[in-house]
């Protein structure tokens, strides 16, 4: 085992619907990458999601599909530790040990739970703010080394960091301090509607973002109605963020480099553009959902794979909550 695979990356996500084409392009795709070089353990937090009320039948279904979507996307789990973090104890146990160790102040500063707090004013609870000291537990408890974080959560990493920190200097060595993993540099799919904005699941206008389970005519309807230009010319620059966005889904669908997308175009208007864009991404996504419809046909079969996902997990994190309870003296 070479060293770059010894080292840990940890990457957790809320079960939330299905995922986009961003998500599968931005992310996705490079975990699929990370799993022949790491060691990886991707996370459904579950637990995350309880800060807004959930339906409790609707919220199984979702976070199965969620599970099964990964599955589909490429994440192998005889590679990688795929896990529903609710099936792991330790999370919780290690969150409430941390939150001994986190400042009132620093979680006062989060900006994260501002923002939440407006979106469900009937709902602040104390989930919502004490939410980035259970992030901190899902990395720490695994050793992580590289943590792929997007803008919005550099701010939790930072605290999981600090908190790392501080217990190692209080209780001598305990945790691993992570980094911000920033994988190399792949496609960032914007909004179809507002293409100078990330494409995102919560976007108030779903016309901007393709999801893996929509239907085929529903993608082709989005990307017939994607936002260009009065240019008619297709060219790859700033100055036609549309343009660029599509021509960036063509690439990606293709595997194909930028310069041989626009040879393709060369020429053409924008019907020819977004046709061939809605082409790719169509049959591109066909072979996902023949094996999500495959996976959710047999949730037996998916609870057996989470089930070894989290049994995996518990070797790893009982042995960090053992080197915890010995450094804090507590009695094991």
């Amino acid at each position: 085992m070479n060293k770059q695979k010894q080292k840990v990356i940890f990457s957790g996500a809320q079960p939330t619907g299905s995922l986009t084409l961003g998500n599968y392009i931005g992310a996705v795709s490079n975990w699929k990458k990370l799993q022949e070089e790491y060691d990886s353990f991707f996370s459904i937090v579950d637990l995350h999601s309880l800060t807004v009320r959930q339906d409790p039948k609707e919220f199984y279904k979702t976070s199965l599909s969620f599970f099964a979507q990964y599955l589909a996307a490429g994440l192998d789990p005889e590679k990688n530790t795929i896990f529903f973090q609710s099936q792991v104890k330790e999370h919780s146990e290690l969150a409430w040990i941390l939150s001994c160790n986190t400042y009132l102040g620093e979680l006062n500063r989060m900006t994260q739970f501002k923002e939440k707090s407006e979106k469900h004013k009937n709902n602040i609870n104390a989930g919502l703010f004490t939410y980035p000291v259970l992030q901190a537990a899902d990395i720490l408890l695994y050793d992580t080394h590289l943590v792929p974080v997007g803008e919005d959560q550099k701010q939790h990493l930072e605290l999981s960091r600090d908190i790392a920190l501080r217990f190692n200097n209080h209780y001598g060595e305990t945790f691993e301090v992570p980094e911000v993993f920033i994988p190399k540099a792949g496609a960032r799919i914007m909004s179809l509607q507002e293409p100078e904005k990330k494409m995102s699941k919560s976007d108030e206008n779903q016309q901007g973002t393709i999801f893996l389970m929509d239907e085929d005519k529903v993608i082709e309807k989005k990307i017939k109605r994607a936002v260009t230009d009065s240019e008619n010319e297709i060219n790859y620059r700033e100055e036609q963020p549309g343009v660029k966005n599509l021509i960036n889904i063509y690439a990606t669908m293709e595997g194909i480099s930028i310069e041989a997308a626009m040879a393709h175009f060369e020429g053409e208007g924008y019907g020819k553009l977004k046709k061939d864009v809605a082409e790719v991404t169509v049959a591109h996504l066909q072979p996902f959902k023949e094996e999500y419809r495959r996976y959710m046909e047999n949730p037996d079969h998916l609870l057996k794979v989470s089930k070894r996902g989290a049994e995996k997990a518990r070797e790893r994190s009982e042995k960090t909550m053992e080197r915890v309870k010995d450094r804090l003296g507590l009695i094991r």
